[in-house]
């Protein structure tokens, strides 16, 4: 496995550089600000109708765009006539991220999950990156599409995202079991990650400290909003998800 120094030489933003006001999230103009600020640029995707994958964070339309469809109920193209509210940027592909970065940052890619055994959106996105020359790793929740990812794209560079509690309404369908094994990264004999992206709220923590200080695996902290938060990222962590702050 080459160096993974770049995936911590950088402060990286979160979903792209960007505001309440005239640049939203995880759009063009948000990646073109974190290029142009020298961070890495951390990310979603979304799978669609017909197999893209899309650059969006939310599984369903309606906080910062028109419409309340889920994404996966439409085609690339479809979404990419959805107007956001407050931008004349559009949604893109993964193809298309890869072709306004053109490697000029690192980008570290979340794949969004349901947890339910669909893994259309994985193969697809190793499928785009395996022809993108830029740094580039992915990373998930779930850890059956990195599971997935290590055995048909083993060189690709994949992480792990985990918190320690498991609490919000997101995780509701999640038994006690599966919580406890994401927090502890119980899973790792099975997905093999590369590095590991934590809660900045739950650090130090059993898990990540394990995979840092044993395993020797880089830890990133997310989602840095606070020089509280970003004094923890320092002591605990390798680099910083940052956002609403500039490092």
């Amino acid at each position: 496995m080459p160096s993974l120094d770049w995936l911590t030489a950088h402060p990286v933003a979160h979903r792209g550089l960007h505001d309440s006001a005239n640049v939203i999230e995880n759009t063009p103009s948000a990646f073109r600000a974190a290029i142009e600020g020298s961070f890495a640029i951390e990310t979603d995707l979304q799978i669609t109708a017909d197999g893209e994958a899309m650059v969006h964070h939310d599984f369903e339309l309606g906080r910062l765009t028109l419409g309340t469809r889920q994404l996966a109920a439409m085609t690339a193209a479809g979404l990419r006539d959805v107007p956001f509210t407050a931008t004349s940027d559009r949604m893109i592909t993964l193809g298309e991220l890869c072709d306004l970065v053109a490697g000029r940052t690192p980008l570290l890619i979340e794949l969004k999950s349901r947890f339910d055994g669909d893994l259309r959106l994985v193969k697809r996105a190793a499928d785009v990156l395996g022809s993108y020359s830029g740094p580039a790793a992915l990373m998930s929740f779930d850890p059956g599409p990195i599971a997935t990812l290590r055995e048909i794209a083993p060189s690709l560079p994949r992480g792990i995202v985990a918190e320690r509690h498991y609490v919000d309404t997101e995780w509701r369908a999640l038994t006690p079991s599966q919580r406890r094994s994401l927090a502890f990264l119980l899973h790792g004999a099975r997905t093999r990650p590369h590095f590991v992206a934590y809660n900045v709220t739950d650090l130090p923590s059993p898990g990540p400290f394990v995979a840092r200080h044993l395993f020797g695996l880089p830890l990133l902290a997310w989602t840095v909003r606070s020089e509280h938060d970003r004094q923890r990222a320092e002591r605990y962590a390798d680099q910083m998800i940052f956002e609403g702050l500039k490092p």
